[in-house]
């Protein structure tokens, strides 16, 4: 494993080489000493994983291979990650979610806990791109939701606690909880009956 930074490893972290902490930010590319990553323990990293520098991520944590972590990212407890995925940084991924291969998690994302997010999903952070970095602004995943494969969630819809996107959907406005979006552009559903009480 290659290291960068000042990190905080702990116990039990299984790592498949080859795999790189810390690496540095374009801020931090030309400094010597600077925070590196905080990994809870018992985690899994398996080969070809780069995590940036200043990510936090929680116990029983575990990735797939060729998983790219950006800088100033938050993951909970026994969270995983499928290989390919990408998640950009200065966001939070709660616990217990699950992230499937091939991934993309723009800057600015939210994603609470219990969450779920199929094969090549793609979340996007920018509206009318290429723009500034001020008007970058992620979907907020709540608790429970669930995200099918190759869907598409535009910036800054909320996907409520409990809700649903199916499988290629493209989402363009905010999910209650409770409703699924299905389509392009997506309508609303009411939750199937198979997906109701998740949270029980």
């Amino acid at each position: 494993m290659i290291e960068y930074g000042r990190n905080s490893l702990g116990k039990g972290l299984q790592v498949f080489e080859p795999v790189i902490v810390g690496f540095p930010s374009r801020e931090r590319m030309h400094q010597e000493d600077y925070p590196g990553v905080r990994i809870g323990e018992r985690a899994v990293l398996r080969s070809g994983t780069v995590i940036y520098c200043e990510v936090e991520i929680g116990d029983q944590f575990q990735c797939g291979h060729n998983v790219l972590i950006r800088e100033r990212m938050r993951i909970g407890r026994n969270t995983s990650v499928g290989s390919s995925s990408v998640i950009e940084g200065y966001g939070s991924i709660g616990d217990e979610v699950r992230i499937q291969s091939m991934v993309f998690v723009p800057t600015h994302t939210e994603i609470g806990d219990h969450v779920f997010i199929g094969p090549a999903a793609v979340l996007t952070n920018d509206r009318y791109p290429p723009t500034g970095k001020p008007e970058l602004k992620g979907p907020v995943i709540g608790d429970f939701a669930v995200i099918g494969a190759h869907a598409t969630i535009l910036p800054g819809v909320r996907i409520g606690e409990g809700a649903a996107v199916a499988a290629g959907a493209v989402v363009t406005r905010d999910v209650p909880s409770g409703k699924m979006a299905v389509g392009v552009p997506a309508t609303l559903r009411d939750l199937p009956a198979q997906m109701r009480g998740r949270k029980e």
